[in-house]
């Protein structure tokens, strides 16, 4: 049987949604088959998707039934037909529970258009015999000494109304938006004295979620969509609103409240603070927008001269409040996250995911519960490996923005110890453009001041090719060239580059400095694709354009080893338009022919083809077209014949299935070098410097 766990919150605000969608990432990234069910849509909702159901889909991939419509939870509960809508409510389960080993279930939140809530909540306890879990808020008075007692005692109010037999159904209890003083030994006292007066009423703390400001921001297109504004000037609408400043100050008193981020109310004929927030976008300030007020338009004038500031993505509004009246609007935003906000729902949910406490997270398991490598779990694994043994990855587009980016985020969460190349005053300032403070586990390395400490190893290493210093000197103002010749020389242990380069500008470099390992014919690359409820190797789909049979073979043997290093049993197939010996032609004999050498030079490897890619990954048609193979239907890596069929196939897959994709890895290099997309998100780069520190760290 299931594990099901109902969240329920114990006042306004609690945070519900966010911790069920903290628990559904905690538990996958664990291993855990969980699933999430929200029985009863909120009432009051805006109608549509409900607004947990969109998020869990959002943040997830999982497939989530739509909840009972609040009218007809209304309609049912005012007729007194509670055991009715209990019965529809365990049908509406059933399926759910039927595939999970733990099921999250989200109850009702109170509201002021209703007070049934506990009422209904404490009947979801009961028809699907959960286990309850707390949600309470710490609120503004987190803070206060007493806090602890009054969010305690609140808890064991509401855990009171939920008993099973002699006992109470209460598992845990969630404090969210818990404040963290600066001062780290008083937050451990604050947090023990949490857990000692909950302990008190019987009740563990599973988590006290810190409050960060910046899980709160919400986005300018939130504010146009919420509010009866005009869009004067589209601009960026993704800007984050951190802060709303009122202009009520001249120019010079404005300007040290012209910051990134900050929302700017001004009436709409006070031209010296629209040209002032015009001129701070023009010299790189990401204002978060510039909302016009009292229904007072700009000058026609004035309004041609903001133009070019509009060009730079500043969202420029206009409303007919006054502006005292927009301030308060702007403030009363509903500061739920909204369902298509992905960016702050992922981080939210990690923000609880991160708080809550294993050892209580282990206990939730069954005694069914196999262990799966969700795509969660991969990436979990990735940052845990790649902490284990902190590597030096050097960062040759130091000056990327997503490149910054991800290197802060590395450092901070300790995956590695970035090297960026750049010009130290440029990368400061694209780290300011951005809204970020370098960590001190940043390097920031100028090339011009590299180059002749590595002429002589760039020199030794290209020898054989009569390569000359001058010759030397120019190839090194090529910053993958220089972070590749660091590499060569110890100084770094990995390189990740390709967010602004071609994959042949990364790759090339490697293979003329660091060169193949002893043994590998061929250098090769894989993806890890992270697909709905497993993770797959695909190889190779970047760098070998039409391989022959034996660097074929080649190819599978490196991915077989890949996936091993990465937890994943490899189970390979090696792909064709053709399964077994139902076609005929030289592209089928090459994948036979490497299939053989395959397996003959690693006989336990369990590997089979040719095989098409629906009998590989589909055990329904493998059952038909490859009866009694290892691997059909079954298949983890899957090898294709040549680089256009693995990288459209990946790339379809990823597109159009909405796949994560993590790589490409390279492979059977002597020191780990990878490449990036050009397209790479920041979490792209992140993963991507975790697999090279991996593989950096195990040689």
């Amino acid at each position: 049987m299931p594990r099901t766990l109902l969240v329920v919150p114990t006042g306004h605000g609690a945070g519900l949604t966010s911790t069920c969608l903290g628990l559904l990432r905690a538990l996958d990234a664990r291993g855990v088959a969980v699933g999430f069910h929200k029985p009863l849509a909120q009432p009051g909702g805006a109608g549509g998707t409900d607004r947990s159901v969109a998020l869990a889909r959002l943040t997830t991939g999982l497939t989530v039934a739509e909840p009972i419509p609040a009218a007809r939870v209304v309609e049912r509960l005012s007729r007194g037909e509670v055991d009715d809508l209990m019965e529809e409510v365990v049908a509406a389960a059933e399926g759910v529970l039927a595939t999970h080993d733990v099921v999250v279930v989200e109850g009702l939140a109170p509201s002021a258009d209703q007070v049934f809530s506990g009422r209904v909540n404490q009947a979801l306890a009961t028809a699907l015999d959960a286990d309850v879990l707390l949600v309470g808020s710490a609120g503004a008075d987190g803070s206060d000494p007493g806090a602890p007692e009054r969010i305690a005692e609140d808890m064991a109010v509401t855990a009171g109304t939920y008993r099973a037999g002699e006992g109470l159904r209460v598992i845990g209890g969630v404090v969210s938006r818990w404040p963290v003083p600066e001062d780290p030994e008083v937050a451990v006292s604050r947090v023990a004295a949490l857990r000692g007066a909950l302990d008190h009423h019987g009740i563990p703390l599973v988590a006290a979620v810190p409050y960060r400001t910046e899980l709160t921001w919400g986005r300018v297109r939130d504010l146009v969509r919420a509010l009866d504004v005009d869009v004067v000037t589209h601009g960026d609408q993704q800007r984050r609103v951190k802060e709303v400043v009122v202009a009520a100050q001249a120019v010079p008193g404005m300007l040290p409240l012209l910051r990134e981020g900050r929302l700017i109310l001004v009436p709409g004929d006070r031209h010296d603070v629209v040209m002032a927030a015009c001129l701070a976008a023009l010299n790189g300030t990401r204002l978060a927008g510039l909302l016009l007020t009292a229904g007072v338009g700009m000058d026609e004038r004035v309004a041609d001269l903001t133009h070019a500031a509009a060009a730079t993505g500043l969202p420029i509004l206009r409303t007919d409040r006054s502006t005292y009246a927009t301030a308060t609007a702007v403030n009363r935003l509903d500061p739920d996250v909204p369902a298509d906000d992905a960016e702050r729902a992922h981080a939210v949910t990690a923000a609880v995911a991160d708080a809550l406490d294993p050892a209580w997270l282990a206990g939730l398991r069954t005694a069914a519960h196999t262990p799966r490598l969700s795509p969660a779990a991969f990436r979990r694994r990735l940052t845990t490996l790649a902490a284990e043994r902190v590597q030096r990855i050097v960062l040759p587009e130091g000056t990327e923005p997503r490149t910054v980016q991800a290197a802060a985020i590395c450092a901070q969460r300790g995956i590695a110890r970035p090297v960026l190349l750049g010009a130290p005053a440029e990368v400061a300032s694209v780290a300011a453009g951005l809204g970020l403070t370098l960590p001190d586990g940043v390097e920031v390395l100028d090339p011009a001041d590299l180059v002749e400490r590595y002429v002589d190893v760039l020199v030794e290493a290209r020898k054989h090719k009569g390569m000359q210093p001058d010759v030397a000197r120019d190839s090194l103002a090529d910053p993958i060239w220089l972070g590749t010749t660091m590499l060569k020389a110890g100084d770094v242990d990995g390189l990740v580059a390709g967010a602004v380069h071609t994959t042949a500008a990364t790759v090339r470099p490697a293979l003329q400095i660091v060169r193949t390992k002893p043994g590998a014919k061929l250098a090769s690359s894989v993806f890890f694709m992270c697909l709905p409820d497993d993770v797959v190797i695909y190889g190779d789909c970047a760098v070998n354009p039409d391989p022959n049979a034996e660097e074929l073979a080649d190819i599978a043997l490196q991915s077989a080893a890949s996936a091993r290093a990465f937890g994943i049993e490899p189970r390979v197939a090696m792909i064709s338009f053709s399964t077994g010996s139902s076609g005929a032609g030289s592209a089928v004999d090459k994948v036979a022919e490497a299939t053989r050498i395959a397996k003959e030079r690693e006989p336990d490897l369990v590997i089979d083809g040719p095989l098409q890619y629906d009998a590989a990954a589909v055990a329904s048609v493998a059952r038909a077209k490859a009866p009694g193979s290892p691997v059909a239907g079954r298949a983890t890596v899957f090898v294709f014949p040549d680089l256009n069929t693995g990288n459209t196939t990946y790339k379809a897959v990823q597109r159009n299935a909405g796949v994560i994709s993590v790589g490409p890895m390279l492979q059977g290099l002597a020191k780990p070098v990878n490449d990036l997309s050009r397209g790479a998100l920041v979490d792209d780069i992140v993963y991507t410097i975790a697999l090279t520190a991996i593989q950096a760290s195990r040689g």
